[in-house]
């Protein structure tokens, strides 16, 4: 089973579902990343301060699926976001995963008080100019982030990785997103950590579909349009967390998960507006 793909502002196509890569490393995260591949997975994410390029790409090798039917993404850490260090991070990527050149790569958190990522967004343009990255996009940017991209550069990310659930359902973040033709990405997007999946509007759901809980919350959001990148280390949770196309839930489903979501939802509690991670 493979996804649909949206086309994105920059023409990149985009499975609808991906395949999370943290904190799966070394030869455990190889073999995840290559048995997801198997499994019908063709986005797989990671990030430089992941720890797992290397991990991703010998998954990748490992999979005998052609490179370019592949889409693999990694992020730029905080502590690189100023140009010439955005330069020699990318190319360092490419050199960790063995690739020659990123399909997605995004910018891992604004952190506004650096005052750099609209640098940061200026470098990797021209890396996507130079053939070293396909698609620019960013992540956790707040919608005041994103207009300050395109009225300093004249361009938008293509996608924005946002922590995303029911118990966050980022209904602002994802009108802005829509509004500006960024297609929005949730990372935790089965509420880790939480009790979501225990939630009885949840479960009962599932129940109602036969399925399991995981897939409702990603089917979830895949019908608000979000692309869910779901996790895990288990070869059966992963196909369940693939097997999202065959079933439908009704506009009264959607609106009742919808309606679990907090204010005070985000696991973690980091807030782009002021959080930041190097």
């Amino acid at each position: 089973m493979t996804a649909p793909t949206y086309t994105l502002n920059d023409g990149l196509e985009l499975p609808a579902v991906g395949f999370g890569t943290y904190p799966l490393r070394g030869q455990a995260g190889a073999d995840a990343v290559r048995d997801a591949i198997a499994a019908g997975y063709r986005l797989v994410d990671s990030a430089y301060n992941y720890e797992n390029e290397g991990a991703v790409g010998a998954g990748v090798r490992a999979s005998g699926v052609a490179r370019d039917e592949l889409v693999l993404a990694s992020k730029l850490p905080g502590r690189y976001q100023r140009h010439d260090d955005a330069v020699t991070a990318v190319q360092e990527s490419l050199f960790r995963a063995g690739l020659d050149h990123w399909d997605l790569y995004l910018i891992h958190w604004p952190n506004p008080g650096q005052g750099h990522y609209v640098e940061a967004f200026a470098a990797l343009l021209e890396l996507r100019g130079r053939g070293l990255v396909r698609s620019v996009g960013v992540s956790n940017f707040l919608p005041e982030h994103l207009r300050t991209l395109q009225e300093q550069t004249g361009e938008l990310p293509s996608v924005n990785q946002v922590e995303l659930h029911p118990r966050f359902s980022q209904v602002d973040q994802r009108a802005a997103d829509a509004d500006l033709g960024v297609r929005t990405q949730a990372w935790s997007p089965l509420g880790r950590g939480s009790s979501v999946l225990e939630d009885p509007v949840v479960t009962r759901i599932a129940e109602s579909h036969g399925r399991a809980p995981g897939q409702v919350v990603l089917r979830w959001e895949v019908q608000l349009g979000v692309v869910p990148l779901p996790k895990s280390g288990d070869d059966e949770r992963r196909r369940q967390n693939l097997a999202l196309f065959d079933f439908a839930l009704s506009d009264d489903e959607m609106t009742a998960i919808g309606s679990l979501t907090r204010p005070d939802g985000r696991i973690a509690g980091q807030d782009p507006a002021t959080y930041e991670e190097m």
